[in-house]
Parts: C-alpha cells; structure tokens; sequence
C-alpha cells in the first residue's frame, strides 16, 4: 500500500486551509450556522423544560428523566428517517417546504440535540436545587426569585449543555445528509461533504473540511472538560 496518496492529499488539505479557499470556507461557515441555529432552538425548547423537571416534585418526575436521557441517543438515522417523512412533500409538514433547505437541517439537528440540553440542564438544576433553594427561601426569597438563583448557581452546567448540544449537532451527518441532500452551495455541510469527496476520491478537500471539523470539534471538547471541572 502506498502512503503517498494520503500524504498528497494532507499536503492539498492544508494548503486549501492556508489559501482560504473559497469552497472550503463556504461550508465550514454553512455549518457553523446550521449548528448555532440547532442549539439556539433547542436551549429555547429545552432550558425551560429541564429547569422545570430539575426543580420540579411532580408524579413521573424520574421517568420523564430517563425518557429524555434515552433519547440523547436515539440513532440519527432513525430520526433522520422520521423527518424526513415529516418534511417530505406528501408529508404531514410537507407544506413548510423545508426539505433540502438548511433551516430544515436546523431543525433536524435542534430534535437531536434538544433532550442534551432538557438532560445536562435537569440534571445540573437538581444537583444545586437542595442547599440553594433552601437558603434563598430563609433569605426571604419568593419562588420565582429561589428558582433564578438555582439556575444562577447552575450556569456552569447550563453551558456544558449548550457547548455539548452544539458539538453534537456540528459533527452529524445522518440529519445533514437525509434533510439536506448534500447539494452544493446550498445545503452542502462539513460532514456530508467529507463522505462525498472521499467517496469521489478528492482527498485533499475531504482532509481540509476534517481539519476543520476536528479543530471547531477538539476546542469544544477542551471547552466541555474544562465547564466540566468548573461544574
């Protein structure tokens, strides 16, 4: 076997980085956003949900715990599969016309990452709810004002939520590929245009669209550790 193909493509990768080329900052930049509007709508979504089930008493408190933990994993090609027969034209959202766009890969993105944020946010609520809540309540605290004082105490965890949520949804290619469809210049993002150009054979601009994903990937898992520790 020989290396030279790969080291001929590592060496095109970076010089396409260093050029800034055109095409390779077009997606990157398309991913960027598509993962940035996925994680604002599922913190929209999820926040108010996980901070009501981690400072909630309510009957079926730990199953609906445990519902939204199971679905953190659900396989993306399943739910792939799902909306796209939502989304599809004979489908029950057909009439949104957000297949094949990139707000429909948003959306995609923002169902699989939502119960990430509902879990992490939940569960880090509940871990400062006890001492907090009891001492801003002796303080003379109302409800309301005991609760923001949770979320305050809580914020470390409420950024790993979002930083995990974001990570999740920029590296996911089942979504991107069944929801986009991978066509160029439109809904094309780094993780279905590395499977295209490595399937074509076009090394060097699949090695400069993985140099990037795993940058913008190993930054935030540096960032996930560290808002880890501060938890």
């Amino acid at each position: 076997m020989s290396w030279q193909p790969i080291i001929d493509g590592l060496m095109q990768g970076v010089r396409l980085i260093l050029t800034g080329d055109r095409e390779v900052m077009q997606i990157a930049l398309r991913s960027l956003e598509t993962a940035a509007a996925a994680t604002g709508m599922a913190a929209l979504i999820g926040m108010p949900i996980g901070v009501a089930i981690g400072l909630g008493s309510f009957r079926g408190r730990g199953y609906l715990k445990t519902l939204f933990s199971a679905l953190v994993g659900v396989p993306t090609v399943t739910l792939g599969l799902f909306l796209y027969i939502l989304f599809s034209r004979s489908g029950p959202l057909g009439y949104l016309q957000i297949l094949y766009t990139v707000p429909g890969i948003a959306i995609g993105e923002a169902v699989l990452v939502t119960p990430i944020v509902i879990s992490f946010v939940a569960s880090a609520v509940e871990a400062r709810d006890v001492g907090v809540r009891d001492l801003a309540r002796t303080l003379g605290a109302s409800e309301y004002e005991s609760s923001l004082a949770v979320i305050r105490e809580a914020w470390s965890g409420v950024s790993l939520a979002l930083v995990s949520s974001f990570n999740r949804a920029f590296a996911e290619l089942g979504i991107a590929m069944m929801i986009g469809g991978n066509i160029e210049g439109l809904t094309r993002v780094l993780t279905s245009a590395i499977a295209l150009q490595t399937a074509m054979g076009e090394l060097g601009l699949a090695f400069a669209l993985s140099f990037i994903l795993l940058i913008v990937v190993i930054s935030l898992n540096f960032l996930i550790a560290y808002l880890g520790r501060e938890r």
